[in-house]
Formats: C-alpha cells, sequence, structure tokens
C-alpha cells in the first residue's frame, strides 16, 4: 500500500503526525512530508490507517501498489 497526499488539501495541522510519528511529519514551513517514503511498512498500517481517518482536511489516502 502506498500513501497519498492531496497537497492541495493538507493544512500541516499534524494530526497525522501525532497519531504515526514514525511515517509523517510537519516541517518548519507547514509543509507534511512522508518520513518513510510513500509506501506503507506493515507494522505500521494500523497507525497510517488512523492517521488518515484522523485527518480533519481528508487530505491523507491509501492506494494499491
Amino acid at each position: 500500500m502506498k500513501i497519498q497526499v492531496d497537497r492541495n488539501k493538507c493544512t500541516g495541522i499534524g494530526i497525522c503526525e501525532a497519531l504515526c510519528p514514525d511515517t509523517f511529519e510537519v516541517d518548519d514551513h507547514g509543509k507534511l512530508q512522508l518520513i518513510s517514503g510513500d509506501t506503507i511498512p506493515k507494522d505500521l498500517l494500523a497507525e497510517v490507517d488512523s492517521a488518515i481517518s484522523g485527518c480533519p482536511t481528508g487530505a491523507l489516502s491509501k492506494q494499491a501498489c
């Protein structure tokens, strides 16, 4: 699975970073960075799912590889 980020919707609030800090990081400019790349490691799938569902702007989704 891969993470999709709609950068037009992302406001850099950081909920994803709080829920899954090993995958997401909001930089000093408020831009979302994918720490581990766009491929979701299997051991972080549940955390990434929480971050996706917790995103208030709907900027995150996942896609099959």
